[in-house]
Protein backbone atom coordinates (compact mmCIF):
# COMPACT_ATOMS: atom_id res chain seq x y z
CA UNK A 1 0.00 0.00 0.00
CA UNK A 2 2.95 2.37 0.57
CA UNK A 3 4.39 1.91 -2.90
CA UNK A 4 1.98 4.35 -4.62
CA UNK A 5 2.95 7.41 -2.54
CA UNK A 6 6.59 6.39 -2.86
CA UNK A 7 6.26 6.21 -6.65
CA UNK A 8 4.47 9.56 -6.69
CA UNK A 9 7.36 11.10 -4.73
CA UNK A 10 9.93 9.78 -7.21
CA UNK A 11 7.90 11.08 -10.15
CA UNK A 12 7.50 14.48 -8.45
CA UNK A 13 11.24 14.70 -7.80
CA UNK A 14 11.99 13.64 -11.38
CA UNK A 15 9.64 16.30 -12.77
CA UNK A 16 11.15 18.91 -10.47
CA UNK A 17 14.66 18.11 -11.72
CA UNK A 18 13.47 18.30 -15.34
CA UNK A 19 11.81 21.68 -14.66
CA UNK A 20 14.99 22.97 -13.04
CA UNK A 21 17.04 21.78 -16.01
CA UNK A 22 14.63 23.49 -18.42
CA UNK A 23 14.82 26.72 -16.41
CA UNK A 24 18.64 26.58 -16.34
CA UNK A 25 18.74 25.82 -20.06
CA UNK A 26 16.38 28.70 -20.84
CA UNK A 27 18.50 31.01 -18.71
CA UNK A 28 21.68 29.93 -20.50
CA UNK A 29 20.02 30.43 -23.92
CA UNK A 30 18.82 33.87 -22.81
CA UNK A 31 22.29 34.85 -21.63
CA UNK A 32 23.78 33.54 -24.88
CA UNK A 33 21.33 35.61 -26.91
CA UNK A 34 22.01 38.71 -24.82
CA UNK A 35 25.75 38.14 -25.16
CA UNK A 36 25.38 37.84 -28.94
CA UNK A 37 23.38 41.08 -29.10
CA UNK A 38 25.96 42.85 -26.94
CA UNK A 39 28.70 41.60 -29.25
CA UNK A 40 26.78 42.87 -32.30
CA UNK A 41 26.29 46.27 -30.66
CA UNK A 42 30.00 46.45 -29.81
CA UNK A 43 30.96 45.50 -33.37
CA UNK A 44 28.56 48.10 -34.81
CA UNK A 45 30.01 50.76 -32.53
CA UNK A 46 33.54 49.74 -33.49
CA UNK A 47 32.74 49.90 -37.23
CA UNK A 48 31.03 53.27 -36.74
CA UNK A 49 34.07 54.70 -34.97
CA UNK A 50 36.38 53.14 -37.57
CA UNK A 51 34.36 54.79 -40.34
CA UNK A 52 34.49 58.16 -38.57
CA UNK A 53 38.27 57.91 -38.19
CA UNK A 54 38.70 56.87 -41.83
CA UNK A 55 36.50 59.74 -43.02
CA UNK A 56 38.51 62.17 -40.92
CA UNK A 57 41.76 60.83 -42.38
CA UNK A 58 40.41 61.10 -45.92
CA UNK A 59 39.25 64.68 -45.35
CA UNK A 60 42.71 65.55 -44.06
CA UNK A 61 44.44 63.87 -47.01
CA UNK A 62 42.15 65.48 -49.57
CA UNK A 63 42.70 68.92 -48.04
CA UNK A 64 46.39 68.46 -48.85
CA UNK A 65 45.69 67.09 -52.30
CA UNK A 66 43.41 69.68 -53.89
CA UNK A 67 45.51 72.85 -53.30
CA UNK A 68 48.56 70.99 -54.58
CA UNK A 69 46.70 70.11 -57.78
CA UNK A 70 45.39 73.66 -58.30
CA UNK A 71 48.88 75.10 -57.93
CA UNK A 72 50.34 72.78 -60.56
CA UNK A 73 47.53 73.47 -63.03
CA UNK A 74 47.63 77.26 -62.68
CA UNK A 75 51.43 77.32 -62.94
CA UNK A 76 51.22 75.36 -66.19
CA UNK A 77 48.68 77.72 -67.73
CA UNK A 78 50.47 80.88 -66.56
CA UNK A 79 53.79 79.83 -68.09
CA UNK A 80 52.23 79.14 -71.50
CA UNK A 81 49.98 82.09 -72.23
CA UNK A 82 49.72 81.37 -75.95
CA UNK A 83 47.65 78.25 -75.18
CA UNK A 84 45.55 79.88 -72.48
CA UNK A 85 42.15 79.52 -74.19
CA UNK A 86 42.60 75.80 -74.85
CA UNK A 87 43.99 75.21 -71.37
CA UNK A 88 41.19 77.15 -69.69
CA UNK A 89 38.60 75.09 -71.54
CA UNK A 90 40.16 71.91 -70.15
CA UNK A 91 40.63 73.55 -66.77
CA UNK A 92 36.89 74.28 -66.60
CA UNK A 93 36.21 70.54 -66.92
CA UNK A 94 38.83 69.74 -64.29
CA UNK A 95 37.44 72.32 -61.86
CA UNK A 96 33.90 71.03 -62.29
CA UNK A 97 35.11 67.56 -61.40
CA UNK A 98 37.10 68.74 -58.39
CA UNK A 99 34.39 71.04 -57.03
CA UNK A 100 31.43 68.71 -57.54
CA UNK A 101 32.41 65.12 -58.29
CA UNK A 102 35.40 64.88 -55.93
CA UNK A 103 33.18 65.87 -53.00
CA UNK A 104 31.36 62.58 -53.48
CA UNK A 105 32.79 59.58 -51.68
CA UNK A 106 32.94 57.56 -54.92
CA UNK A 107 32.77 58.18 -58.67
CA UNK A 108 32.56 55.85 -61.65
CA UNK A 109 35.70 54.67 -63.49
CA UNK A 110 34.32 56.43 -66.59
CA UNK A 111 34.17 59.78 -64.77
CA UNK A 112 37.64 59.40 -63.25
CA UNK A 113 39.25 58.47 -66.57
CA UNK A 114 37.60 61.39 -68.39
CA UNK A 115 38.90 63.73 -65.66
CA UNK A 116 42.43 62.31 -65.89
CA UNK A 117 42.47 62.73 -69.68
CA UNK A 118 41.53 66.41 -69.27
CA UNK A 119 44.30 66.79 -66.70
CA UNK A 120 46.83 65.30 -69.13
CA UNK A 121 45.72 67.73 -71.85
CA UNK A 122 46.49 70.63 -69.50
CA UNK A 123 49.91 69.19 -68.68
CA UNK A 124 50.67 68.90 -72.40
CA UNK A 125 51.27 72.63 -72.62
CA UNK A 126 54.48 72.14 -70.60
CA UNK A 127 55.81 69.58 -73.05
CA UNK A 128 58.24 70.16 -75.91
CA UNK A 129 56.82 69.34 -79.40
CA UNK A 130 59.57 66.70 -79.67
CA UNK A 131 58.63 65.09 -76.38
CA UNK A 132 56.88 61.72 -76.67
CA UNK A 133 53.67 61.62 -74.68
CA UNK A 134 51.66 58.43 -75.19
CA UNK A 135 48.18 58.15 -73.75
CA UNK A 136 46.12 55.03 -74.38
CA UNK A 137 42.86 53.60 -73.10
CA UNK A 138 41.84 49.95 -73.25
CA UNK A 139 38.35 49.92 -71.87
CA UNK A 140 35.53 47.42 -72.04
CA UNK A 141 32.63 49.85 -71.69
CA UNK A 142 30.14 46.98 -71.58
CA UNK A 143 31.29 45.81 -68.15
CA UNK A 144 28.68 46.29 -65.45
CA UNK A 145 30.88 48.28 -63.05
CA UNK A 146 32.33 50.76 -65.56
CA UNK A 147 29.66 53.39 -64.83
CA UNK A 148 29.02 52.48 -61.19
CA UNK A 149 30.31 54.72 -58.40
CA UNK A 150 32.99 52.52 -56.86
CA UNK A 151 36.21 54.45 -57.52
CA UNK A 152 37.68 57.04 -55.16
CA UNK A 153 37.76 60.44 -56.91
CA UNK A 154 41.16 61.90 -57.88
CA UNK A 155 42.80 58.49 -57.36
CA UNK A 156 44.72 58.77 -60.64
CA UNK A 157 46.23 62.22 -60.06
CA UNK A 158 49.36 61.40 -58.10
CA UNK A 159 50.86 58.88 -60.51
CA UNK A 160 50.27 61.16 -63.51
CA UNK A 161 51.53 64.30 -61.79
CA UNK A 162 54.60 62.42 -60.57
CA UNK A 163 55.51 61.43 -64.15
CA UNK A 164 55.32 65.05 -65.36
CA UNK A 165 57.29 66.19 -62.34
CA UNK A 166 60.23 63.82 -62.75
CA UNK A 167 60.52 63.54 -66.55
CA UNK A 168 62.66 65.97 -68.58
CA UNK A 169 59.83 67.55 -70.56
CA UNK A 170 62.19 69.38 -72.94
CA UNK A 171 64.28 66.37 -73.89
CA UNK A 172 63.72 64.71 -77.27
CA UNK A 173 64.64 61.24 -76.05
CA UNK A 174 62.47 61.31 -72.93
CA UNK A 175 58.86 60.13 -72.76
CA UNK A 176 55.78 59.66 -70.61
CA UNK A 177 53.37 56.80 -71.17
CA UNK A 178 49.92 56.59 -69.56
CA UNK A 179 47.67 53.59 -70.00
CA UNK A 180 44.14 53.32 -68.60
CA UNK A 181 42.50 49.89 -68.63
CA UNK A 182 39.18 48.60 -67.42
CA UNK A 183 38.66 44.86 -67.76
CA UNK A 184 37.29 42.04 -65.63
CA UNK A 185 35.71 44.76 -63.44
CA UNK A 186 39.17 46.00 -62.42
CA UNK A 187 40.57 49.50 -62.85
CA UNK A 188 44.17 49.63 -64.06
CA UNK A 189 46.48 52.61 -64.42
CA UNK A 190 50.06 52.24 -65.65
CA UNK A 191 52.30 55.30 -65.84
CA UNK A 192 55.91 55.18 -66.96
CA UNK A 193 58.49 57.85 -67.73
CA UNK A 194 62.17 58.12 -68.46
CA UNK A 195 63.85 59.60 -65.41
CA UNK A 196 65.41 63.00 -65.99
CA UNK A 197 69.21 63.23 -65.75
CA UNK A 198 68.76 66.59 -64.11
CA UNK A 199 68.59 66.52 -60.33
CA UNK A 200 65.16 67.27 -59.03
CA UNK A 201 65.21 70.11 -56.55
CA UNK A 202 64.04 68.91 -53.16
CA UNK A 203 61.25 71.07 -51.90
CA UNK A 204 59.78 71.32 -48.47
CA UNK A 205 56.72 69.11 -48.10
CA UNK A 206 57.64 67.20 -51.25
CA UNK A 207 56.36 63.65 -51.55
CA UNK A 208 52.94 64.44 -50.07
CA UNK A 209 51.19 63.09 -53.16
CA UNK A 210 52.76 59.62 -53.03
CA UNK A 211 52.08 59.21 -49.32
CA UNK A 212 48.53 60.51 -49.76
CA UNK A 213 47.77 58.02 -52.53
CA UNK A 214 48.95 54.98 -50.55
CA UNK A 215 47.09 56.08 -47.42
CA UNK A 216 43.85 56.62 -49.35
CA UNK A 217 44.14 53.24 -51.07
CA UNK A 218 44.72 51.44 -47.76
CA UNK A 219 41.84 53.22 -46.04
CA UNK A 220 39.31 52.73 -48.84
CA UNK A 221 40.28 49.51 -50.58
CA UNK A 222 42.29 47.65 -47.92
CA UNK A 223 43.38 44.41 -49.68
CA UNK A 224 41.44 45.03 -52.92
CA UNK A 225 44.26 46.98 -54.57
CA UNK A 226 47.86 46.52 -55.65
CA UNK A 227 50.33 49.34 -56.24
CA UNK A 228 53.73 48.55 -57.70
CA UNK A 229 56.51 51.08 -58.27
CA UNK A 230 59.92 50.21 -59.68
CA UNK A 231 62.78 51.46 -61.89
CA UNK A 232 63.98 49.51 -64.92
CA UNK A 233 66.69 50.82 -67.28
CA UNK A 234 66.24 54.44 -66.13
CA UNK A 235 62.49 54.13 -66.62
CA UNK A 236 60.20 54.66 -63.65
CA UNK A 237 57.06 52.52 -63.78
CA UNK A 238 54.01 52.73 -61.54
CA UNK A 239 51.17 50.24 -61.88
CA UNK A 240 47.90 50.46 -59.97
CA UNK A 241 45.18 47.81 -59.96
CA UNK A 242 41.91 48.12 -58.04
CA UNK A 243 39.53 45.16 -57.99
CA UNK A 244 36.17 46.92 -57.93
CA UNK A 245 34.13 43.70 -57.97
CA UNK A 246 35.77 42.48 -54.75
CA UNK A 247 35.37 45.95 -53.25
CA UNK A 248 31.65 46.05 -54.11
CA UNK A 249 31.18 42.53 -52.71
CA UNK A 250 32.82 43.59 -49.43
CA UNK A 251 30.66 46.73 -49.27
CA UNK A 252 27.47 44.70 -49.76
CA UNK A 253 28.58 42.16 -47.15
CA UNK A 254 29.17 45.00 -44.69
CA UNK A 255 25.75 46.48 -45.45
CA UNK A 256 27.13 49.72 -46.86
Amino acid sequence: MNRIPENNGVIYMFLTIIMLLIIVLCYLVYRLIQSGKAKERAEEKFHFLEMKVNNLQLETLESKLNPHLFKNILNSIQSHAYQTYFALDKLANVLDYILYESQKKLVSPKEEIEFALNLIEINKIKVSPLFELKVKTKINEGEMLYEQRLLAPLISIDLIENAFKHADLQSADAFISVLFEFKDNCFYLTVSNKISDKKTLKKERSGIGAATLEQRLKIIYKNQFKLDKFVENDIYIAHLKINLLEYKTQMLAAGR
